[in-house]
């Protein structure tokens, strides 16, 4: 196999199992209302400013299936609509104490999805391979700068 094959095969594979890795852990402790995309929203709306347009673009997703699912975080909890300073017209989206408390859950839960490959591969490999993601994942909002 094409070492670039093989990468993205394994990158993807990695992802997919993290992802739900994460998403088990979350709903055992206590969010079985969430949904993985429910994670990717809390990301870019914990980051502030975040309106329902933004929550759109960063989730490659229309403005209507957008709004939907703000409706849905705000119906369950975990999300609030504000008024926005500059704009009359759109609301900025904060998240709710029991939307932090998900998304300290799914911290948590990611910390521990990734522990046995920080095992696996040592401390000094995980760091010298965290360096190396670092560099090739691209900087936004779902990425923040550590």
């Amino acid at each position: 196999m094409d070492d670039a094959l093989a990468f993205s095969a394994l990158v993807l594979a990695l992802s997919g199992q993290l992802v739900q890795e994460i998403d088990f852990r979350v709903r055992e402790q206590g969010f079985a209302d969430l949904r993985p995309a429910h994670g990717f929203a809390f990301a870019r709306i914990s980051c502030g400013d975040a309106t329902t347009a933004d929550l759109a673009e960063h989730l490659n997703m229309s403005k209507q299936a957008a709004a939907q699912l703000v409706e849905e975080l705000v119906r369950k909890g975990y999300v609030v609509r504000r008024p926005h300073p500059r704009d009359a017209r759109a609301r900025l989206l904060a998240l709710t104490d029991r939307g932090r408390a998900a998304t300290q859950a799914a911290d948590e839960a990611a910390k521990a999805a990734v522990a046995p490959w920080r095992e696996a591969l040592g401390e000094r490999r995980f760091a010298a391979l965290v360096a190396d993601l670092t560099g090739l994942a691209p900087a936004g909002p779902i990425r923040p700068a550590w």
